[in-house]
């Protein structure tokens, strides 16, 4: 019984480690191969600034939380724009447990709230992005 219970566990704490470990390389790798062109319509360059400076982190988690709420939407309603890979779901699963953890943080941990702010703007950038090739694909063809 007890064998089981810490192989669960272990099991647990391993798949949180990986899923973790693999949202921070995609986050990376788009990190990397970002091109600097930034959809103004978008506040995830705005938030990415004012992180630094900014105090008050609410209106900053709004303004993130409106363009993951418009980016799903298009994804939902617009012909032909999905997140078709794995990895693209990851990232979205990735902007709900960072919501979460700004909620939990953002009163008692500010630094680890204004962190998962940081790592939702960069999958709402990442996110947006990828959105904006697939439709731009679409258009030239």
């Amino acid at each position: 019984m007890i064998a089981s219970v810490l192989i669960i566990g272990f099991s647990l704490i391993l798949l949180v480690y990986w899923f973790r470990y693999s949202c921070i390389l995609l986050l990376r790798n788009e990190a990397e191969q970002e091109t600097r062109a930034r959809d103004i319509r978008f506040h995830v360059a705005e938030v990415h600034a004012r992180l630094q400076t900014e105090q008050e982190l609410d209106p900053l988690h709004h303004s993130l939380d409106r363009d993951y709420r418009v980016l799903i939407y298009l994804l939902e309603h617009a012909a032909g724009l999905e997140l078709r890979s794995i990895e693209d779901r990851l990232l979205v699963l990735d902007y709900r447990v960072m919501n979460c953890w700004y909620r939990l943080t953002r009163t008692a941990a500010p630094e680890q709230a204004r962190r998962a702010l940081s790592e939702m703007a960069s999958i709402v950038g990442v996110l947006v992005r990828r959105i904006g090739e697939q439709a731009s694909l679409r258009t030239e063809a």
